[in-house]
C-alpha cells in the first residue's frame, strides 16, 4: 500500500490510499455548532467574516432568535453556504435553530413531530449520503416552570432519539444542552443546586452517553478543561469562570470517525463560543 502526502485547501482534506486495484479517498468533513444567542445581532459582529474564515462544511446555529424572513440570506449565501434552512420558534424573537450548509443535503428534517418540542423551534436535520446532521437546542430550566419543561423535553427528546438512531444510525447531535456532564466541564462544581449542574440533569447526560453517543470533545481532550459558555456578569468570562454547555455528540457508528474535536474561545459574537467536530468520512 503506498500513502500520498496529503493535499491540504480551503474546503476539505483528501486522504488517498493506493491499494493495488483501486484508490479509496476518505473525506474531512467539519461541522461546527454555535449558539449564536440571536443572529442579527451576531452578524452586527462580524459573524459573516468569521464563518468564512471558520470555513466549516456544516453549522449547526441555536437560539437564532428569527425568523428567515426577518433576515438578508444572501449574506450567507454570497459566504459559501447557499443551502440554509431555519426552524423558528412560533414566538418571534425566541429560541429557533438554523443550519448552513456548502453543499445541497438529500433531505431536512424540521422539529420531531413532537409538538410539544416543536412549537419552540428547539431541533433541525440534514441529511447526507454517510452522516445526518442535527441542530439541537435544550431548554434552559431558568424557573420552575421551565425546568419542568426541560426535563419534559429532555423524556422526549432521549425517547425520540433512541428511535431515531435504529432508522439513523450515523447521527451527529450538535447543540446547546445547557447541562454541564462532569465536574471538569464547570468552573465551579460546587453549584450543584443550580439547574445546568442539577445531578438529575447530570445523569441524564449519562444515560445519553450510554445509550450509543460519544462526547467528541471529551473523547479526543479526556483531561483538557475548556469552557463554551460564560455568564455576561461578574466578567466571567475574563476571569474564565465557565460552563461547557455545547456538544458534538456522535452515535456509536461514527465514534471510530473522530478526528478532531475543539472548543473555538477566540470567537466572540455570542455569551457562547463555537465548538468543532472534524469527521473522516
Amino acid at each position: 500500500m503506498l500513502f500520498f502526502n496529503t493535499k491540504e485547501n480551503n474546503k476539505i482534506q483528501v486522504f488517498a490510499f493506493l491499494n493495488f486495484r483501486k484508490i479509496k479517498i476518505k473525506l474531512l468533513m467539519k461541522i461546527i455548532s454555535y449558539n449564536v444567542n440571536g443572529i442579527r445581532a451576531a452578524l452586527n459582529k462580524g459573524f459573516i467574516q468569521w464563518l468564512q474564515a471558520a470555513n466549516p462544511d456544516v453549522i449547526c446555529i441555536q437560539e437564532t432568535k428569527a425568523h428567515q424572513e426577518q433576515l438578508d440570506v444572501s449574506e450567507f449565501e454570497n459566504a459559501g453556504y447557499p443551502y440554509h434552512y431555519w426552524f423558528s420558534a412560533q414566538k418571534k424573537g425566541y429560541s429557533s435553530v438554523a443550519i448552513l450548509c456548502k453543499e445541497k443535503p438529500k433531505n431536512v428534517v424540521y422539529g420531531t413531530g413532537i409538538e410539544s418540542m416543536d412549537f419552540e423551534g428547539r431541533n433541525l436535520r440534514v441529511d447526507f449520503d454517510q452522516v445526518s446532521v442535527m441542530s439541537m437546542y435544550l431548554p434552559s430550566g431558568t424557573n420552575d416552570d421551565r425546568l419542568s419543561f426541560k426535563f419534559n423535553y429532555m423524556d422526549e427528546f432521549l425517547e425520540y432519539i433512541n428511535q431515531l438512531k435504529k432508522e439513523i444510525p450515523n447521527l451527529v447531535i450538535c447543540g446547546d444542552y445547557n447541562i454541564c456532564h462532569e465536574e471538569i466541564d464547570i468552573h465551579n462544581p460546587k453549584m450543584k443546586d443550580v439547574s445546568g449542574f442539577l445531578p438529575e440533569e447530570r445523569k441524564w447526560m449519562s444515560d445519553f452517553v450510554n445509550n450509543g453517543f460519544t462526547d467528541s470533545y471529551r473523547f479526543v481532550n479526556p483531561e483538557k478543561q475548556e469552557y463554551s459558555w460564560w455568564s455576561y456578569r461578574a466578567n466571567s468570562r475574563a476571569n474564565n469562570k465557565g460552563w461547557r454547555l455545547d456538544y458534538a455528540m456522535v452515535a456509536e457508528p461514527l465514534k471510530n470517525h473522530i478526528s478532531r474535536a475543539y472548543i473555538l474561545s477566540e470567537a466572540k459574537h455570542s455569551d457562547h463560543c463555537p465548538i468543532a467536530l472534524e469527521l473522516k468520512i
